[in-house]
């Protein structure tokens, strides 16, 4: 399998100074009391989950809901590595796409909740697994008891770079209380057209909220920092998934990143588009989409000057 822990020895998780400073636990204690009037989504439910979790929009309470852990090895390579990445998928999911490809887990809610200790030995049994990360997927909705759970696991021996994979909807409430915690930010950017988000993802103003948080996850972890193996440690990894008929808006994304956020930005353009869910119901999503439509946004980025491409999912580079 190789090193247990294959991370540079010299390499230290945010999350262990705000650890040795004193203030991880009370960060946590913090998280938990947003959930009383929840704003840590940008869908700002206001409902108090810890009461009445089936009026929130997650339908998750005081406990996050896992429905699978493990090294997974279909991620972008800085991230996969030789081990895999120490994925956590989480239960549901702050927004609803018709053609979401994991929709027993984001719309049913398969899975079982766990409470903040058994979140945190899940942490450390991905480590015992030599995975590169704590790769936490779906995390918008849970931010409360992430943060909880690696207060725990940190003063247990975590040392892994968390990985906060997520849609990108997130609010500046969360992210605020993930500021010093998250080594690896790695949001979607699923769309350029508020309106065809508001369509396809049951969302409201997505471009804006969605750049918002990006720049702020930015500004807390710059570039993509790889190690000598080519390992993440810390930074900022994009995801834009390219959707048939141009409904992505890969324009409007590629040049927001290369004008606002950085020309050094890690993206992975991501071709790998099948119709699933209720996709059928809204062409053209029926549809995969076709070797001119992706090569297409690949010109997009190559004229925007992003030339720090992820490869492994491009069929068609």
């Amino acid at each position: 399998m190789g090193a247990r822990t294959p991370i540079p020895p010299s390499f230290r998780p945010a999350y262990l100074s705000l650890l040795e400073e004193g203030v991880l636990d009370a960060r946590a204690a913090e998280a938990i009391r947003h959930l009383e009037s929840c704003d840590l989504c940008a869908r700002y439910c206001r409902v108090n989950r810890l009461e009445q979790p089936e009026r929130a929009f997650c339908k998750t309470g005081r406990r996050a809901v896992v429905d699978s852990f493990g090294p997974h090895f279909g991620e972008e390579d800085p991230l996969r590595g030789w081990n895999g990445s120490g994925t956590i998928f989480f239960s549901r999911c702050n927004l609803r796409c018709v053609y979401c490809q994991n929709w027993p887990v984001s719309q049913g809610g398969e899975g079982r909740e766990v409470d903040a200790e058994e979140l945190a030995s899940v942490m450390l049994a991905i480590q015992g697994m030599g995975c590169h990360n704590v790769n936490l997927v779906s995390p918008s909705h849970v931010v409360a008891q992430i943060i909880e759970a690696v207060a725990i696991a940190a003063r247990n021996g975590l040392r892994l770079p968390l990985v906060y994979n997520t849609g990108g909807y997130d609010s500046p409430e969360a992210l605020a209380l993930l500021d010093g915690i998250v080594d690896i930010y790695m949001p979607d950017m699923k769309y350029g057209d508020a309106e065809i988000a508001r369509r396809l993802s049951k969302v409201l103003d997505y471009p804006r909220i969605n750049r918002m948080a990006l720049k702020e996850m930015y500004r807390q972890v710059g570039d993509l920092v790889l190690d000598g193996n080519g390992i993440a440690l810390r930074g900022l990894l994009v995801r834009h998934l390219v959707l048939p008929g141009g409904l992505a808006g890969s324009e409007e994304v590629l040049g927001f990143i290369a004008r606002e956020i950085s020309r050094e930005t890690y993206l992975n353009i991501m071709d790998q588009y099948y119709p699933s869910y209720i996709a059928d119901k809204y062409p053209p999503l029926d549809r995969r989409i076709t070797e001119d439509e992706f090569r297409r946004v690949l010109d997009m980025a190559e004229r925007f000057g992003l030339r720090r491409l992820d490869k492994r999912h491009a069929r068609f580079f």
